[in-house]
């Protein structure tokens, strides 16, 4: 479940209702409003590790990377990518490994998956044997340059998707990007990844990482003027 900037128009955001009506069941947004075709939410819920980054509004860990180019129509007139910034909230649910978020007629089981970031989670419907997984895998490439991100992590993060399915866990996999996936892809996946994640992927990573950091820096420096 990813919900990148926020900033998007009222219609658009009733063609994601399945979505916004899953978190809102979840506890993790409630309820959703419209002011100014922005999405507000006066319910946030996150995990411990990223609390103080949401309060504080940050752009540099939430990644606001954000261009003209890719907004389809301004939010208002005159608007400019470069004026965006995180508005800062108090989340009122802190999240934490093994935390179970009741909706009646099943319960998700929180699990941290640090790597991709370092307050990912993934949500485990354990009777269904469903995983909703965030940005932790989806069928595309990990993003693991991210200023925060830590491939140390995301290989335990990996091990740890690689075990559920070999305890049969795990059926369906829900990602946060593209198409649903069993547990087979699932595994392929978080395997993959684990071998690929020798001295040269580090060594290449740490370049990207460095540079995505100065930029990220740079564009939040022009933001804030």
């Amino acid at each position: 479940m990813d919900y990148v900037l926020g900033v998007c128009f009222w219609s658009m955001a009733f063609k994601m209702k399945i979505h916004f009506n899953c978190l809102e069941r979840c506890s993790l947004i409630s309820p959703l409003r419209k002011k100014e075709n922005e999405l507000w939410f006066q319910q946030v819920g996150v995990h411990k590790a990223e609390v103080d980054a949401l309060a504080n509004g940050d752009n540099f860990e939430t990644v606001t990377w954000l261009s003209d180019r890719e907004i389809v129509e301004d939010p208002a007139p005159g608007w400019r990518a470069r004026q965006y910034r995180v508005k800062a909230v108090t989340p009122t649910h802190i999240l934490q490994e093994g935390d179970v978020i009741n909706l009646g007629d099943r319960q998700l089981t929180v699990l941290h998956m640090p790597g991709h970031s370092r307050g990912s989670i993934c949500l485990h419907d354990k009777e269904n044997k469903m995983l909703f997984s965030g940005d932790v895998v989806y069928d595309g490439s990990m993003i693991d340059w991210l200023p925060y991100s830590r491939i140390s992590d995301y290989i335990r993060s990996c091990e740890r998707l690689v075990e559920m399915v070999d305890k049969e866990e795990i059926d369906l996999v829900m990602p946060g990007h593209y198409n649903t996936f069993g547990s087979k892809r699932l595994h392929r996946l978080a395997s993959n990844y684990m071998a690929s994640a020798g001295a040269c992927h580090r060594a290449s990573t740490c370049v990207v990482k460095s540079i995505a950091s100065l930029a990220l820096r740079a564009s939040n420096s022009r933001s804030a003027c």
